[in-house]
């Protein structure tokens, strides 16, 4: 009998810890979608659409709603790891084309991550002069050994994290947020273009702006460490793409208000710059919040890629091996560890541009695919009414011009 039980105990496999609630899921969508997005992109959307970047993000917001609905409306239904696979499985039934898009995932997790940990650098020489590669190297063996210890821990610290990101633009916010009434005044020179150029610079500034919304589709991975996730993940994704909207909005304001658009334009910290420029606060103050967010955005792409290989091992899409759960972490520690070197090497050969073009550009396949998924279930399983279907058939529409919008431009 004894035999028998432990002969069981050796074949069941550790199953991955439901730990997280809704303030923590729901913490750590607000941190991967803020990390370094609004931190570092503000300057680029103002180059490309002027005093209308409010706008900008406000467009990328709208486009980026609808595969936030079939987010939440798909990991309601399928609450597991791996969810854009299993969407795409349920919805079309093709395994290669499943994997195809699980594997697209990974990759993007890891190319953003990449991306992060490079752009990392430049924030950790306003402190110590040491060369790229050592920073990069010392960054992405910490964010991995994070990730590894346990969920837990690492979405604690991402937690944390997102918190004083928050804090981060809230304090921007109030460096120079009591100049926005004034603004608001003039609020067509702001908020209503009159030119076709004016529109053209709108849409270029919000394909920029959709990178700082990217992040809410990791939190469908973290599936089976949530509790209760049919009720929880959908809650959860809405609310974190809810704050993030109004943050960068009231950001993009203050911004517009409190600095020349000239100054603005193409900056690379126009955050420190805001502060610095209107309050006495040190900058290095804001300078720090940056950096956490650019780690939390890093270490938030491993833990997402790494249950996204585990969900895709456990389904025959990847390797049996990627699904092992490691007994005392309970994370899957050979699918982190994987990750984390891949990482390396992908931050230690491109360069930082190409990263960012690179995740852009996969993110909003995978966002055609899934909104197309939603779409093709609801009309099969007769769903009735005209939004079920009308909403993620847009969805797939608008994120496939933008696709189209990169290759073209």
């Amino acid at each position: 009998m004894t035999s028998s039980k432990n002969n069981a105990n050796m074949t069941t496999p550790t199953p991955l810890k439901r730990v997280l609630g809704t303030t923590r899921i729901t913490l750590y969508g607000v941190g991967t979608i803020v990390g370094a997005g609004i931190y570092v992109l503000l300057g680029e959307v103002v180059a490309a659409s002027g005093t209308f970047s409010a706008l900008s993000f406000l467009l990328a917001a709208v486009i980026v709603s609808f595969s936030a609905y079939s987010y939440a409306h798909l990991t309601r239904r399928f609450p597991v790891s791996a969810g854009e696979a299993v969407y795409v499985q349920e919805a079309f039934g093709l395994p290669t084309v499943s994997s195809a898009v699980g594997w697209v995932i990974v990759v993007a997790g890891i190319v953003s991550a990449a991306t992060i940990a490079n752009g990392f650098t430049g924030y950790f020489k306003l402190f110590a002069a040491w060369p790229s590669p050592l920073i990069i190297v010392l960054l992405v063996a910490l964010l991995t050994s994070i990730a590894a210890w346990g969920v837990s821990v690492s979405v604690s610290v991402a937690a944390v994290s997102a918190i004083l990101e928050f804090a981060g633009l809230i304090l921007v916010i109030y460096a120079g947020g009591e100049k926005i009434p004034a603004l608001l005044d003039n609020a067509s020179n702001y908020l209503i273009p009159d030119t076709s150029i004016a529109w053209a610079g709108v849409g270029t500034g919000a394909f920029i702006a959709f990178y700082a919304f990217i992040g809410f589709e990791d939190m469908v991975n973290m599936a089976e460490e949530v509790k209760n996730p049919e009720r929880t993940l959908p809650r959860s994704i809405l609310i974190a793409l809810a704050v993030s909207t109004i943050l960068y909005l009231l950001v993009a304001l203050t911004a517009l208000a409190a600095l020349p658009i000239d100054e603005l334009a193409g900056s690379e910290a126009p955050l420190a710059m805001i502060v610095e420029r209107n309050t006495n606060i040190p900058v290095w103050t804001i300078g720090s919040i940056g950096m956490i967010a650019v780690v939390n955005g890093a270490l938030l792409q491993i833990i997402m890629a790494s249950r996204m290989l585990y969900g895709m091992g456990k389904r025959g899409l990847a390797p049996a091996l990627l699904s092992s759960v490691n007994k005392h972490t309970q994370t899957p520690l050979l699918a982190t560890v994987l990750i984390g070197g891949l990482v390396l090497g992908f931050a230690l050969a491109l360069p930082l541009s190409t990263l960012a073009q690179l995740t852009s550009g996969l993110i909003l396949l995978v966002f055609t695919l899934v909104n197309l998924a939603l779409f093709v279930l609801n009309l099969r399983d007769g769903i009735p009414g005209l939004w079920p279907r009308l909403i993620p058939l847009m969805g797939t529409i608008l994120c496939a011009g933008f696709i189209a919008r990169h290759l073209l431009s």
